[in-house]
């Protein structure tokens, strides 16, 4: 079983997070594989938008602990750093829409998914949590998707607070843009979906373009305005007496 999967609709595509049986946390192979199809989906011109989602009615739920804290460790590992900025920048630099459909939860590495999306569905009584500072922990790309979308004011609740914000919270503040009854984000999702691929051939790739032609950053130097304060903020503290 492939740890991302790619469904093809008429103009449409679903990338679907595929570790159930982990509640598709991510781990080394998937950000290869993720990384790898959003690559391909944005240069696939019968494509004019992708769905973002995760297997079996839930989003992502960080990353994967138990792979992270295995003894002897992953061979991906001293590579996941890379691995990780890659998944990134493909969703920065994808000129196609990303729509993301988040069932039951995103938390963590899985909430920076969600904030990837250019648009955000979110079951009612789903959640979005950047819970990184209850770890004493930065969450860098929480924060540069944060920043390039939102309000510092929004920023400040969500990654300050570190706690769950349900789907009517996070529409309230305007990161959500629907937020379905919790059994029906998927097919709320598919149908907004079916409705972008009805537009101009290429219209929305256009508009988005043009809204990332304001950002004159690249993805690594927008990225890694929020990494290096993470990497001192992880680095234990010095009290000098």
């Amino acid at each position: 079983m492939a740890e991302v999967e790619v469904k093809k609709h008429e103009g449409w595509a679903e990338l679907v997070l595929n570790r159930p049986d982990r509640r598709n946390a991510i781990n080394g192979p998937f950000g290869l594989l993720l990384a790898e199809h959003l690559h391909a989906l944005n240069s696939d011109v019968a494509i004019e938008a992708i769905l973002l989602r995760g297997a079996d009615g839930c989003f992502c739920s960080g990353l994967d602990l138990k792979e992270f804290n295995a003894d002897p460790e992953p061979d991906w590992m001293p590579d996941f750093g890379d691995i990780w900025r890659s998944v990134h920048r493909a969703l920065y630099e994808t000129e196609k829409p990303v729509i993301a459909a988040l069932e039951r939860f995103a938390i963590n590495g899985g909430a920076a998914l969600a904030l990837a999306a250019d648009i955000l569905l979110v079951g009612k009584n789903s959640f979005l949590q950047v819970g990184e500072v209850q770890q004493g922990m930065a969450a860098p790309y929480n924060l540069a998707w944060l920043k390039l979308r939102y309000s510092e004011a929004i920023i400040s609740q969500l990654t300050l607070v570190g706690r769950r914000f349900t789907g009517e919270e996070l529409l309230r503040m305007g990161v959500a843009y629907a937020t379905p009854n919790d059994a029906e984000v998927l097919s709320s999702a598919r149908a907004l979906m079916k409705d972008l691929s009805k537009y101009p051939p290429g219209a929305l790739s256009r508009i988005k373009r043009t809204m990332r032609s304001y950002v004159h950053e690249t993805a690594d130097d927008w990225f890694d305005h929020t990494t290096k304060y993470a990497e001192n903020m992880n680095k234990p503290s010095v009290v000098k007496k």
